[in-house]
């Protein structure tokens, strides 16, 4: 083999070996979900309940689908939010009639509560941008902090929100996140993992939601403010009648 092959040979190598080189903060997060559930995520359907709410969730590496059923004044009403768009039926008849508005709405509000159920996998969403902030402490436990933004491809419609997440030293567990968000007038939110259940695998986590006496207050002081005991418990976040069926892999 010539020279010039071999070293052409050598910088394909070093290419490809720096192409799949993780970064240190995609590692923190690699090392979290592998705590909370790892491959387990992968290919599973996931119910619970949440404020009077059933919840089937689907995910996959290729693939998704939320439903939430309940019953109000109109009936039964079924959502769908999938890889195809949105679908509402009430009493088994689906509704043509909702403005884009409406339906923009109601996909968010189901996204959400899968978004927070599936932490902390989902961060390495490819429109995800993990950044390390460094290492920080509560309460005599020490955390890296991870700071998550989307790129606005790929990133779903709250691409702007950007979220804090405290992941243990040692355990690697997500204990607190606190995030920036611009629907419904903007604000900012702190959790506190408050109770565990470990369920097919699986651990799920509910949390004390905390906010700030001031809206615009910067995300960056949230974690200064709880530790001042300065945040107001705003509700609860609790999933009931969890259960976890592993579905067969492609």
């Amino acid at each position: 083999m010539k020279i010039t092959q071999f070293l052409f040979l050598l910088v394909i190598v070093a290419s490809a070996i720096s192409c799949k080189q993780r970064t240190e903060a995609e590692k923190i997060v690699d090392a979290a979900i592998e705590a909370h559930g790892g491959d387990t995520y992968e290919q599973v359907k996931i119910d619970f309940d949440f404020r009077n709410i059933h919840y089937t969730i689907f995910k996959s590496p290729t693939a998704y689908e939320y439903i939430r059923e309940f019953t109000d004044s109109t009936g039964t009403v079924r959502d769908v939010l999938n890889n195809t768009g949105f679908t509402r039926t009430v009493n088994g008849v689906k509704i043509d009639t909702l403005t884009e508005e409406r339906i923009g709405a109601f996909s968010r509000s189901v996204n959400s509560v899968a978004y927070f159920a599936f932490l902390p996998y989902g961060l390495n969403d490819p429109a995800a941008v993990k950044t390390l902030v460094g290492e920080t402490e509560i309460k005599g436990e020490k955390y890296d902090l991870i700071r998550v933004t989307f790129k606005a491809e790929g990133g779903g419609d709250h691409y702007e929100d950007e979220f804090l997440y405290w992941f243990g030293k040692e355990d690697h567990l997500m204990d607190y996140m606190a995030y920036l968000y611009f629907t419904d007038g903007g604000g900012v939110r702190l959790r506190e993992v408050s109770g565990v259940q470990e369920v097919g695998g699986i651990r799920f986590q509910n949390y004390l939601n905390y906010k700030p006496a001031d809206k615009d207050t910067p995300l960056d002081r949230m974690q200064e403010l709880f530790e001042a005991g300065s945040l107001e418990k705003l509700s609860e976040i609790n999933l009931e009648n969890i259960r976890v069926e592993a579905l067969p892999k492609n």
